[in-house]
């Protein structure tokens, strides 16, 4: 059975502490727009995923509550940064599977000011859920006092800049690109515009990372609609619905760790095995994609995923990125939507942002930073820990 998103929505994302709200207001805010997006009412939704990391258990449904008391079943949903993602897996997953006609996945985070903290209490990973990946980075890189999260991916930056010859700048052409993508989005973070000389020159966060490379802490909410082809057709949704023409969540292996490289260990063969999968579920293959929103949490990170993704061979993504083939008038348009370096990243909400923007560009809604002619969409989702989640979305 076939899945499809007709509705979508979010909020603005904000810097933490800027706006007088509650997690529960931007997850009425998000869950209202995608409703309203499909013409529908909290009525017609049977269950409800709610991805989130920082808030307590059963946020879940205080949040939902404010969307109406139906008595649906709602599922609290944790993932680290892939949550937002993972809770709309679930809702395609129960729509597939034939277990309801319409689900809402929801996503949130309202988090503090600073710098993420990478799972540890007080510094000790000794019983942390990322203690393993920390322990690779160490043995290699040993330990810094630098935050754990920029840590980990700068070190991956460094490992490929020794591997393949990749540059400085051409990691600070990622913040570049993205940073210049989100000055004509609305719902961004960040709408500054930065040259690579700047984005050079800003405050170094971990070598060769500065801090316009990486993601902000966020506070915001987004959400999605997804619906069986049964009910797309008796509500007349036809022209709202955008095909889950497949996805895929990949955890771990033997691989992430067995080299000892943290361009493993931040997920680089979790990408790629979830990539595959999607590919051979769907029949296409990323020469059919013609936007991707991806998971730049750290502006390696990007760099990484056009391998994984097949954008380009091992060790060439510095080289694809200068070349402008990720940008308006390229061979894809990556992070039209500022990606989480520019859009922000509210750990619970991203991965359904992301799902939202390719909607919007697939319908042709996406306004001055619409790619022109888009009919296929890439989202990857990845968190620390593992889970790495790869959706296509499909309009013909």
């Amino acid at each position: 059975m076939k899945a499809y998103i007709v509705g979508v929505g979010m909020t603005k994302f904000e810097k933490p502490e800027s706006r007088d709200w509650q997690y529960w207001d931007m997850a009425k805010e998000a869950g209202t727009a995608a409703l309203a997006d499909a013409g529908l009412d909290y009525g017609h939704v049977q269950q409800v995923p709610v991805g989130y990391c920082f808030q307590a258990s059963t946020a879940g449904q205080r949040a939902a509550y404010e969307l109406g008391l139906s008595g649906v079943p709602v599922y609290n949903v944790n993932n680290n940064c892939a949550t937002g993602s993972t809770a709309l897996m679930m809702a395609r997953q129960f729509v597939e599977g034939g277990i309801s006609d319409c689900v809402l996945a929801l996503g949130f985070e309202k988090m503090k000011k600073g710098a993420l903290g990478g799972g540890a209490d007080g510094g000790d990973f000794k019983t942390s859920p990322v203690a393993r990946h920390y322990g690779v980075m160490a043995a290699r890189h040993g330990f810094e006092m630098t935050p754990p999260t920029a840590q980990i991916f700068g070190n991956a930056a460094r490992e490929h800049m020794e591997r393949y010859g990749t540059t400085a700048a051409q990691l600070a052409a990622v913040g570049e690109k993205n940073h210049r993508h989100s000055a004509d989005n609305p719902n961004a973070q960040f709408q500054d515009v930065y040259t690579v000389e700047e984005i050079l020159a800003a405050r170094e966060i971990h070598r060769p990372l500065t801090k316009l490379q990486c993601s902000p802490t966020s506070d915001g909410a987004a959400a999605a609609v997804v619906v069986s082809e049964r009910f797309m057709v008796e509500h007349g949704l036809h022209a709202k619905a955008v095909e889950i023409a497949a996805q895929a969540m990949t955890t771990d292996t033997a691989d992430s760790f067995s080299s000892g490289s943290c361009i493993d260990v931040v997920g680089r063969p979790m990408t790629a095995a979830a990539a595959r999968q999607v590919y051979e579920r769907s029949g296409l293959g990323i020469e059919d994609v013609d936007v991707v929103e991806l998971h730049d949490c750290f502006s390696v990170n990007e760099l990484l995923t056009y391998e994984a993704l097949g954008m380009c061979a091992e060790g060439a993504s510095g080289k694809l990125v200068e070349s402008g083939a990720t940008t308006y008038g390229g061979r894809w348009v990556v992070n039209p939507s500022g990606g989480l370096i520019s859009k922000g990243h509210p750990l619970g909400a991203t991965g359904l942002a992301q799902a939202a923007e390719l909607v919007w560009q697939l319908r042709g809604e996406a306004g001055p930073r619409q790619v022109p002619g888009a009919h296929v969409g890439l989202a990857h989702n990845i968190g620390l820990g593992g889970a790495a989640v790869v959706t296509l979305l499909r309009r013909d």
